[in-house]
């Protein structure tokens, strides 16, 4: 039990880039168009920001065909395959995409070397929608591998033609321990030309690090089918938290997580925006620990520009191109 009750707050955290231009594309796409504005998934992997934008007229679907013909529909942070493309076109549908440009760097990558008719190892977890839109990009070149325990399923035409790729959300030590697990099997696997776990997933995950082992507990601000956020919770457990816990919003903390506990570590996922982290910062002062200590790990300057289909209507009607941040419960810069 111990008398000393601090808070370490991790920075950066919150909101990224990708996940800013996202979430604002939809807030200017009903400002300009109008209520209902179409998005195909989740913007973003967050409860609260899908919530609140639904309330303001956006409709949430799970596939194209969903989309009355004509309307205008959104494509996620997470990125769409080619067939969903061409899906949205049979339809006639007005499409706006809002695929995070770490994302679409990653598409090219994986087209490029289909082109060049390598064997591509993506590695990632199947099913999540990044890894679906990526596969799609080159399926019948793309093998998927679901971290270490999945290597030694894989099999390729010619291992002098191998290249790996990886969802931009992994746990970067998991991703190089698949990387180096791979290579045993393929010496010649060759590495993509640039990092693409993304630089936000790298930071936060960073921060974490450094925080973990000072933790008795973790707790991440992030909803659970947000693979960055869990991502943060093992990172912290595997770094020396002694406890972590992923929740949505400050009411989901519960008494029993805090007996004897002296230090708590407090980030949030890359979808998540800041005013959930402050609730839960207020939340554990009225538990008494009022002593918050920032963290930084890196500082963050990254900004993207609107997609292209929206900023074309924006210049049209003399609306500022330039992004501002999400008006949705506040950014940390």
């Amino acid at each position: 039990m111990t008398d000393t009750k601090r808070v370490l707050l991790a920075a950066p955290r919150g909101y990224c880039a990708g996940v800013d231009r996202a979430v604002v594309t939809v807030e200017k796409a009903l400002e300009l168009y109008g209520a209902p504005v179409y998005v195909r998934k989740e913007i973003v992997h967050n409860k609260h920001v899908v919530q609140t934008l639904a309330r303001r007229g956006a409709i949430f679907v799970e596939e194209t065909d969903e989309v009355p013909e004509g309307a205008t529909v959104v494509f996620s942070a997470h990125g769409v395959s080619p067939a969903v493309h061409e899906e949205a076109q049979a339809r006639s549908l007005t499409t706006i995409d809002a695929t995070c440009p770490l994302v679409t760097k990653v598409h090219r990558e994986a087209r490029r070397f289909a082109d060049g008719d390598y064997d591509i190892l993506l590695i990632g977890h199947e099913g999540h929608e990044e890894v679906i839109g990526t596969s799609g990009e080159a399926p019948e070149h793309i093998t998927i591998v679901d971290g270490p325990e999945h290597v030694d399923q894989v099999s390729v035409r010619d291992p002098a033609k191998v290249v790996w790729l990886s969802q931009t959300t992994l746990s970067v030590d998991e991703t190089m321990e698949t990387v180096r697990r791979l290579r045993e099997r393929f010496p010649q696997l060759l590495d993509p030309p640039s990092d693409d776990i993304c630089y936000a997933t790298q930071n936060r995950q960073q921060a974490v690090k450094i925080m973990a082992q000072d933790c008795d507990l973790m707790i991440v601000v992030g909803s659970r089918n947000s693979s960055n956020s869990v991502r943060l919770v093992e990172v912290a457990l595997e770094h020396g938290a002694r406890a972590g816990h992923l929740v949505d919003e400050a009411v989901e903390l519960r008494d029993e997580w805090f007996a004897g506990v002296g230090t708590i570590g407090v980030t949030s996922g890359a979808s998540v925006p800041e005013i959930l982290v402050r609730e839960v910062l207020a939340d554990l002062a009225g538990r008494g620990y009022v002593d918050v200590q920032p963290v930084v790990a890196a500082q963050e300057s990254v900004l993207f520009a609107l997609p292209n289909e929206l900023r074309r209507d924006l210049k049209a009607r003399g609306v500022s191109l330039e992004i501002t941040p999400s008006d949705i419960g506040g950014h940390l810069r």
